[in-house]
């Protein structure tokens, strides 16, 4: 069981000609990675210590493959594997009203903001995933948010999967035209890693580390 109805209250459809502008999330609209901080929030001091001890093997392997949808993976299963849906949901927004004021880029917030006024459909692509980012982009007024699934078992319990590739690269643009049609052209897209090239590269609009205040 997935998560991909987390997305459904940001599918709106953007009208005939209307802008579509795409944000990359961790590091673009905020200053550092949320997920990580995510977990490291829930666990607390003692309990994310003891998870980095015991994921060990995993950053070992990682330090070879680079892949960073295994790792997350890995984190996934350590620290959040056996969590109903409605806990993490609930932690997520708590989450999110905690860490809010110092976590989002003011110059990020300005753009975002603009693009809004000026009648843009603005969707989050992140790699993070999707409910752990939806209170974000509920605050936010987003109209679209595309993640990466987390599995949920049939007690609606995390399995400490996924059902959906790591949201970066070349997946980013998959699911944007998933989202919106092969057709779909990006008025403008932001992201400040290699993750975000292939989605930058359709973008009329290119935007790379463009964003650099803080709190």
């Amino acid at each position: 069981m997935s998560d991909m109805g987390i997305a459904d209250g940001f599918r709106q459809q953007p009208s005939k000609g209307q802008a579509i502008v795409a944000f990359d999330f961790d590091g673009t609209l905020t200053v550092r990675d949320s997920f990580t901080a995510f977990l490291r929030w829930r666990a607390g001091r003692r309990g994310w210590a003891l998870g980095l001890v015991k994921l060990a093997p995993a950053v070992a392997v990682y330090a070879k493959d680079r892949d960073r949808g295994r790792i997350k993976a890995a984190s996934v299963k350590q620290f959040l594997k056996g969590v109903s849906r409605a806990e993490l949901e609930a932690d997520a927004e708590e989450f999110a009203t905690d860490v809010w004021a110092k976590f989002m880029r003011p110059d990020a917030l300005a753009c975002w903001k603009d693009w809004g006024e000026r009648g843009a459909h603005r969707v989050i692509v992140t790699a993070s995933p999707g409910l752990t980012v939806a209170p974000f982009a509920r605050r936010l007024g987003a109209e679209g948010l595309l993640g990466t699934h987390l599995d949920f078992d049939a007690r609606d319990r995390l399995t400490g999967k996924f059902t959906s590739p790591n949201c970066r690269g070349e997946e980013k643009v998959l699911r944007l035209r998933t989202a919106y049609g092969d057709a779909m052209a990006l008025t403008a897209a932001y992201g400040d890693t290699s993750g975000d090239t292939e989605m930058l590269a359709i973008a009329e609009q290119p935007g790379f580390r463009v964003f650099t205040e803080r709190p």
